[in-house]
């Protein structure tokens, strides 16, 4: 904690150091989520996995250092490191530099994989794919993306792989990523190529799809993973829709379902092992007594049931699995400086 309160001063002296600089300075804000939950398998309560948690404890700061130069960085103080490295809870730290239609970044990064829960801030999220629950999702790296329109970028990024090892740092992310917004359509789409050992790589091909009409909110997305030696389409995929309905600014429902396949016959998957076929379903709640610009209070309910079979023993949703969880999630903008 001392070594955390510590990179916390710094880095808070860091962005105070930049308060010269003209335009907006910086922005400082805290999410904080806590769950009561209940999961069991077949009927029996799994007890390492149900009672009160804190989910979530994130700091978020956004500034702009000179006009076209911005950083950001995400802390998550509750999020387990690697090999007592810091900068492994840190989910993301970089510099951003914009020049006419284009936009450059180094540091720490989200990978950029595409689908639209990949892309979700993982405090929204209540239950995942077998895909999302096992793929690290920030990784060193740069990135250089085009705007081809003004609703249209492309961007091409290399990262250190999600799958190195602490005896192989040397691997590799190659990521070329879409994102479009059309009117009721907007997309994330991504063409990947991910070491998974030295000198191997699995291809991914991520459509994320989503579609907004007044009140509802549709997502879907297709994930196509292969290596050499798999059939290429359809035997190694996950696939994700989720509706939601927000008659108000305070109240959303939604219904989400998953469903991860892998019939390749191979281990180069180390998302979603050979031979899983699983299937999710379900949804929630969410209502906001507290919305202000500075400060939103979020209550949430939900429930989710999976079925059928993870060769991965270790994950967290298995064959019969049911999941329960009601909670609260607070925003807090901390401060901000901006010029006058």
């Amino acid at each position: 904690m001392k070594k955390h309160l510590t990179a916390l001063s710094a880095g808070l002296l860091v962005a105070s150091a930049a308060f010269s600089q003209e335009t907006d300075i910086v922005s400082v804000g805290i999410d904080a989520r806590v769950d009561f939950q209940h999961e069991s398998i077949d009927g029996h309560t799994d007890n390492s996995n149900s009672g009160f948690e804190g989910k979530y404890l994130m700091l978020r700061v956004d500034g702009e250092i000179i006009p076209g130069l911005t950083y950001s960085w995400r802390q998550r103080f509750n999020k387990a490191t690697f090999d007592s490295n810091f900068f492994d809870s840190t989910d993301w730290l970089y510099l951003d530099y914009a020049i006419d239609r284009w936009h450059f970044q180094a540091g720490k990064e989200i990978v950029m994989i595409g689908g639209y829960e990949y892309d979700r801030n993982p405090k929204d999220l209540y239950s995942c794919s077998v895909f999302l629950n096992n793929i690290p999702c920030y990784d060193m790296g740069v990135s250089a993306g085009f705007d081809v329109t003004s609703n249209d970028r492309l961007s091409f990024q290399v990262t250190q792989s999600p799958f190195f090892t602490r005896e192989n740092r040397n691997m590799y992310s190659y990521n070329l990523m879409w994102s479009g917004h059309h009117g009721i359509y907007e997309s994330l789409f991504s063409a990947n190529m991910i070491e998974y050992a030295k000198g191997r790589y699995i291809n991914y091909i991520a459509l994320g799809n989503k579609f907004s009409f007044d009140k509802f909110v549709l997502e879907l997305d297709y994930m196509n993973r292969a290596a050499s030696g798999q059939a290429f389409f359809f035997k190694d995929c996950t696939v994700m829709g989720e509706l939601a309905y927000n008659p108000t600014d305070r109240w959303r429902v939604h219904v989400k379902g998953t469903y991860d396949r892998n019939a390749s016959h191979t281990d180069k998957d180390y998302t979603v092992y050979a031979g899983t076929s699983l299937k999710m379903v379900g949804g929630g709640v969410e209502f906001y007594p507290l919305l202000h610009r500075r400060h939103t209070l979020r209550l949430h309910a939900n429930l989710y049931y999976a079925w059928g079979h993870n060769t991965n023993t270790a994950d967290v949703m298995q064959d019969k699995s049911l999941f329960v969880s009601a909670g609260l999630t607070w925003h807090f903008n901390a401060f901000s400086l901006k010029h006058k």
